[in-house]
């Protein structure tokens, strides 16, 4: 028997000890000197924390967790104006989803005609399911070539805390207006198996710290800026009925999907319709644009007037001009993340 090509019987639990204490090294120190930083070279205020650490205490043993959390991209990826592997359907989203999850990844068909799983290779866009390949168990790749660990291969990892950052890019403008936000946050809404707990955030002065408009020298942060951090209410799980409303309609959809298609696609894998079909197009920009809702409301919380509505549509941020990076016409800066 060929024990190269053969998956372990079941999944790690956790990374090896040594990764672990390497890791809790180096995420220690970063911590540490960032809040050394941030509260002493200069001025942070924060708002609404202790709920949020409330958040954090319950998830603390992961038996305890029983849906993910989202704050705010955390994993290696594409940018879609660079790549063509990019954008809301390239398998980092893929294990991004999975991370907000628990096993099993795949679940069958219930068709007695159905074709098995969809496992697609590593020449596609979408990744195969870790613990289904052997030749590449707990792994994945996003493009063929590169290969990363699989952040859920780890059973502590499920249902884990994804902080993001919905606009996608550097954006600093004078009046504190957001820009349109990506989709890729309605499919950590939408696919889970679980809605996940929602905190928004409104997070300000970092800007100053390093304004994309700074001298030299540019690659040390500036100090005695005024900083705040003010985390909202939890929006998400069972308790939401505009986001569980949607989640409704998603499943029905991915039902009749799999129907028409007459098989089951892994966690996170979609096909064509359920990536581009009209009514999954719409649900994920209603998603998106609840999202942007709520954190609009921590905004104005904080004390800032009401954006302009049309502040979030993509046609309004065309005014930026062509440019990747520096001054827009609009007076903003924006850079690439």
């Amino acid at each position: 028997m060929d024990t190269q090509s053969s998956p372990p019987a079941s999944p790690p639990a956790q990374p090896s000890l040594p990764w672990r204490i390497a890791s809790s090294v180096l995420m220690g120190f970063v911590g540490h000197n960032s809040r050394l930083f941030m509260f002493i070279a200069n001025q942070t205020e924060v708002h609404g924390l202790p709920a949020f650490l409330g958040i954090l205490d319950r998830r603390q043993n992961p038996a305890w967790r029983r849906r993910g959390l989202i704050t705010g991209q955390t994993l290696p990826t594409h940018r879609l104006a660079y790549s063509p592997l990019g954008g809301i359907f390239q398998p980092t989203m893929t294990e991004a989803v999975r991370l907000m999850s628990r096993r099993p990844f795949i679940t069958p068909y219930s068709s007695p005609t159905s074709a098995p799983p969809v496992e697609d290779s590593l020449s596609s866009p979408d990744i195969t399911d870790p613990f289904s390949t052997p030749n590449h168990t707990y792994t994945y790749s996003t493009d063929g070539i590169d290969t990363f660990p699989a952040p859920s291969a780890y059973s502590n990892r499920q249902y884990s805390w994804i902080h993001i950052f919905p606009e996608g890019r550097v954006h600093q403008h004078p009046l504190k207006t957001m820009r349109y936000f990506k989709w890729g946050i309605a499919r950590l809404i939408l696919e889970p198996d679980e809605c996940p707990d929602i905190v928004p955030m409104w997070i300000e002065g970092n800007d100053q710290i390093m304004h994309e408009s700074r001298q030299w020298p540019r690659f040390l942060p500036r100090v005695n800026k005024r900083c705040g951090i003010w985390f909202g209410d939890n929006i998400g799980g069972d308790g939401n009925a505009i986001f569980n409303e949607l989640r409704r309609k998603w499943r029905e959809l991915v039902e009749e999907d799999q129907n028409q298609e007459g098989r089951s696609f892994a966690m996170g894998v979609l096909s064509d319709g359920l990536k581009y079909g009209k009514e999954a197009v719409e649900l994920r920009e209603e998603c998106t644009r609840q999202i942007r809702k709520a954190v609009l409301a921590v905004r104005r919380s904080r004390g800032l007037p009401d954006e302009d509505p049309k502040a979030g549509l993509v046609e309004t941020w065309r005014e930026e001009g062509g440019k990747r990076s520096g001054k827009m016409k609009d007076e903003s800066w924006v850079g690439e993340v």
